[in-house]
């Protein structure tokens, strides 16, 4: 099995963290907020969980790199986790 490509996960799951934060106070502070603005902050907060799953054996060249298939591929929710 291919080594973990631990630093790139934690890069992604690091910004996760900082979405998730950042989306809890901005629905605690916007009166306002709505569903577009949470639809739009939950994309973006599944794009990093989604790539630490999806590129978890990546390369580093690999992840420094992220080509555009790569980005496309890496950010769509896993299929390869069943979720019970």
């Amino acid at each position: 099995m291919k080594p973990l490509n631990k630093g790139y996960i934690l890069f992604q799951l690091r910004e996760a963290a900082d979405s998730i934060r950042t989306l809890i106070q901005e629905i605690e502070d916007d009166p306002d907020y709505d569903i577009g603005a949470y639809t739009v902050d939950m994309m973006h907060l599944y794009h990093h969980v989604n790539t630490a799953w999806n590129a978890r054996y990546s390369t580093k060249e690999e992840s420094d790199a992220c080509s555009e298939e790569d980005y496309e591929r890496w950010r769509r929710y896993p299929t390869d986790l069943e979720i019970t």
